[in-house]
């Protein structure tokens, strides 16, 4: 039976296995960035292979994208990130540590989202009176006030003429807080070249970049990341039936495509909206190393405000004509985003196993899904013999054109059927005595 896995744990096997370093970690390393390995971009491109697969080529009602990280300054205005992409912050006076304070008001029942900043200091201040407010790293009481801070990366492009604190509002350039802001400015791009009706959907794959306050938790919470998002144009008529529908879709591709048992993942209904959202929901994954279940996707009603917002703002109409009823409106829009770190993170959670050896061994086994795994195939010589190695690096390079493999001659057999076990190749091939009589 599996000993609980912890963040240290599976953080530590990410790094000795190759699959996620520290960033810049010859320097000391920089929070809330990550590296991935050979093993890691492999696992990544597979899941985000998966995606594709079921949202692209298995669809006929949906179109890929890959949408800049910079855009236009106004982008970031129209959508309301510049005014209210805000995270509460509260310092420890003792330790000196960062603590959000959505998070602290959780532990007490009180969910904080979209609660403004003056509300959220009182409901701390009840908490202070009562001396239930404290530091989540050294208990001690002494806490700031909650202070607003902004999430998105600023910068400039070009040559630049001034420091960025000089720069004027029109003057910053952001990288991209999501990705889905870029398929909004591509609606009509879109909707001009590639023959799409109502109801139809955008995707892109992305980075994006925020300036998280808190980022402690590995590969799950980083200031720079990967998200999937599908936006789906409709006609709002027929929203509450196409929701029901890809709620479906994406808990069906979790069990299915990922091969995460059904009892891991869990709804989670959001009660507080916000206030172009008509209706929210998250697939949650029981995480061991995070201690319970926590997001990896959501499912969104968004209504037409985005496109809404940037008509008004860049003045090009972004209405749709549907032909069929002779009406022009602008569209609805029905939204999956996921964090494919955060898939990347789930995989390894759900897949790193213990097996017990007896007399106080162990091994660890990345019990993953086939289509998953990094390394499809291994191929060994059984001993270290001339002949031997020929014939399995022959079978090794033939292998090679097809699938994901490796090779290793490095030693004891035993040995490196166990490296392969821990990067949870699910394919391995000896090659002895007897395999020489065949041609590979």
């Amino acid at each position: 039976m599996n000993k609980k896995l912890t963040l240290d744990t599976i953080t530590s096997f990410a790094k000795r296995r190759g699959f996620v370093y520290p960033s810049s970690e010859i320097y000391g390393g920089l929070a809330g960035i990550y590296d991935y390995g050979h093993y890691g971009i492999l696992l990544k491109n597979n899941i985000q292979a998966a995606w594709w697969k079921s949202m692209v080529f298995e669809r006929d009602d949906i179109v890929a994208l890959d949408s800049a990280i910079f855009t236009h300054p106004l982008t970031w205005k129209a959508s309301g990130h510049v005014d209210s992409f805000n995270e509460a912050l509260i310092d420890c006076k003792s330790c000196k540590q960062r603590m959000r304070a959505d998070h602290l008001l959780e532990k007490f029942g009180i969910n904080a989202d979209f609660m403004p900043l003056d509300q959220i200091n009182l409901e701390l201040n009840k908490l202070r009176e009562t001396g239930e407010l404290k530091c989540q790293f050294c208990g001690n009481k002494d806490l700031t006030e909650a202070r607003q801070i902004n999430q998105l990366i600023r910068t400039n492009l070009g040559t630049p003429t001034k420091e960025l604190k000089d720069l004027t509002p029109e003057e910053i350039v952001y990288a991209r807080g999501e990705t889905c802001q870029g398929i909004y400015l591509n609606f009509k791009n879109i909707t001009d070249t590639m023959r799409v009706k109502l109801p139809f959907g955008i995707c892109q794959v992305g980075k994006a970049f925020r300036n998280e306050v808190i980022a402690r938790q590995f590969i799950f919470r980083t200031r720079e990341f990967e998200q999937m998002e599908m936006q789906y144009f409709l006609d709002p008529e027929i929203m509450n039936e196409k929701y029901e529908e890809w709620k479906q879709v994406r808990w069906n591709w979790y069990i299915n495509e990922l091969g995460i048992p059904e009892e891991k993942i869990s709804w989670k209904k959001h009660d507080k909206l916000a206030h172009y959202a008509s209706a929210a929901f998250d697939i949650q994954y029981d995480y061991s190393c995070l201690g319970g279940f926590s997001e990896v996707e959501g499912i969104h009603q968004r209504g037409n405000w985005d496109l809404s917002q940037h008509s008004k703002v860049s003045g090009v109409n972004l209405e749709y004509f549907d032909q069929k009823n002779n009406k022009k409106f602008i569209p609805h829009i029905m939204e999956t985003s996921v964090g494919l770190t955060r898939l990347v993170l789930m995989v390894l959670d759900n897949a790193y196993t213990e097996e017990d050896l007896g007399e106080g061994k162990s091994r660890v086994v990345l019990k993953i899904k086939p289509s998953l795994a990094p390394i499809k195939v291994a191929v060994f010589p059984l001993q270290r013999d001339d002949k031997l190695r020929e014939s399995a690096y022959n079978l090794y390079r033939g292998l090679k054109t097809k699938f994901t493999a490796e090779f290793d001659d490095s030693g004891n057999i035993g040995k490196m059927y166990r490296r392969q076990d821990e990067i949870g190749t699910p394919f391995c091939v000896t090659v002895d005595y007897q395999s020489l009589e065949t041609t590979w």
